[in-house]
């Protein structure tokens, strides 16, 4: 299971490493970072979404390259056979992303878990929260890429025609269905053909906690015929709720390994 409680959580704060990823979108005016160091989780490292993402792009929250993906988690004192679980404050469940992130770079996906109703649900249940600095020590993380987990540009053009696999959209009808213009600028409004719809929203309660299993179960059956299949792409504005659509698949299809579309409709709608 990829998701873990709070109260679990509580009760193992010092046998997990445990990252805050909380990533905003930029017209919320909110600072993942800052809200980090006012108060976060007993012994958690932040993550920079955008820093930790590939700089020599115009696209957001592009994979690094392994070397860096290395630094970067040496960096966070983490080593592969730690057991990771990762939250956010954030309302697009930003936590799925860095999830992703760690499944794609070779770590065992049954070591990674996100925290599920993240920080909101553990402060909310008067947990205990500090803003004391987390103190790392290096490591040598060594990872290795799981290719097959991401698709570019040239698959999902291809896709169009031989539809080897299905790809589901993270975003909202009214942006997937091109009904209002996309917020983020240079792109046309529409979706991939052949695509289909799950707004990543649909799969959480109010609370931001992911539905039951038999909740997703329904909501999954809508796009697919069979929920067992392993031939799912997600995409979605950015690279970020996608992750979250392929969390919950992942809660239904204990076998399905998550896989996206990197550049999403950031790349694919450039106009």
């Amino acid at each position: 299971m990829s998701l873990v409680e709070t109260d679990w959580l509580q009760k193992n704060l010092n046998q997990v490493k445990i990252i805050d990823c909380s990533w905003h979108m930029p017209q919320t005016k909110r600072n993942g970072f800052e809200e980090y160091k006012n108060q976060h989780i007993p012994n958690s490292i932040f993550f920079d979404l955008d820093e930790n993402s590939k700089k020599d792009t115009k696209l957001p929250h592009m994979l690094v390259d392994i070397n860096e993906w290395n630094e970067i988690v040496s960096n966070m004192g983490i080593k592969n056979d730690d057991k990771i679980v990762i939250y956010d404050n954030s309302d697009v469940i930003s936590s799925c992303r860095c999830w992703f992130n760690f499944i794609y770079f070779g770590h065992d996906p049954n070591l990674v878990h996100v925290l599920n109703g993240g920080l909101k649900k553990w402060i909310k249940e008067k947990k205990i929260i500090t803003n004391n600095k987390t103190l790392l020590q290096n490591t040598n993380y060594k990872s290795f890429e799981k290719i097959d987990l991401v698709k570019n540009i040239k698959s999902i053009n291809q896709n169009i025609n031989e539809k080897s696999f299905q790809i589901i959209d993270a975003r909202s009808k009214d942006r997937f269905e091109g009904k209002i213009p996309e917020p983020r600028k240079g792109l046309r409004s529409g979706s991939i053909k052949n695509s289909l719809c799950i707004p990543f929203t649909e799969c959480l309660n109010e609370d931001k906690t992911f539905k039951n299993k038999e909740e997703l179960n329904s909501i999954f059956k809508t796009c697919l015929k069979n929920i067992n299949d392993q031939n799912v792409v997600f995409s979605c504005g950015s690279g970020v709720t996608a992750c979250v659509l392929a969390l919950a698949y992942c809660i239904i299809n204990d076998k399905y390994l998550p896989c996206i579309y990197d550049g999403s409709w950031a790349e694919f709608g450039i106009i």
